[in-house]
């Protein structure tokens, strides 16, 4: 496969990265390369997209205005910066769909005040099912759209448990549903080299349960 093939398609250069780190067993120098051939080729499919960039960069800085501190402004900072580093996964759109929208809406609602509100779970929910249902009738299902769905319901999700949720059972438990499987597919990927593909909707049906029992408790709790 030549450079330009890898380029064109991310997970294919992704891949090649971590396979060449993982041959290197994961040593700092291979470490370092990683992070700064990926850092680079990010920033390089970034600025193939640059309306995607733009959209990007727009609803970020909407987004600001809502938010109460400086924790939560480094919240949408973060957000920002991982959904650039990101764009390759994109693939062969060069703009944002109203599903990709609507999930970094979702992942930045710890960092507003809607995120605190009684109403926040479900709308959590809600809009869940709905980036879910716009991609598949907009035919704009893409792999930055799957990681960045997986990634703001895992911030959101632990992010209520953690700071609303009075159980520690339901705390631990919703860290679990949520947490656990990020970190173990980030594994998976250091230890084969290569990205994993996305569990199972049937693997996901416990944080599916959980969301609902957490924002249940969160709507009705004074």
């Amino acid at each position: 496969m030549r450079v330009s093939d890898i380029d064109d398609d991310s997970r294919a250069a992704t891949n090649a990265l971590l396979a060449a780190a993982r041959e290197a067993q994961w040593r700092p120098h291979a470490v370092a390369r990683f992070l700064g051939q990926a850092t680079e080729r990010s920033a390089r499919q970034a600025a193939r997209r640059p309306r995607a960039l733009a959209e990007l960069t727009a609803l970020h800085c909407l987004l600001l205005p809502l938010t109460r501190n400086r924790q939560d402004r480094r919240w949408v900072t973060a957000s920002w910066t991982l959904g650039a580093l990101h764009l390759g996964l994109l693939e062969r759109r060069d703009r944002l769909s109203a599903a990709d929208t609507l999930t970094l809406i979702r992942g930045n609602l710890p960092a507003t005040s809607v995120g605190s509100s009684r109403f926040s779970g479900v709308l959590a929910i809600a809009s869940d099912l709905a980036d879910g249902h716009l991609a598949r009738r907009q035919a704009t299902e893409s792999p930055f759209g799957d990681y960045a769905d997986a990634f703001a319901d895992a911030a959101f999700w632990t992010w209520l448990a953690l700071w609303h949720e009075p159980s520690r059972t339901v705390r631990a438990a919703a860290i679990a549903a949520w947490a656990a499987p990020v970190v173990a597919v980030t594994a998976v990927a250091l230890v084969r080299g290569a990205m994993p593909e996305r569990p199972r909707p049937a693997l996901l049906r416990p944080a599916a349960a959980m969301q609902g029992v957490v924002a249940l408790r969160h709507l009705l709790r004074r």
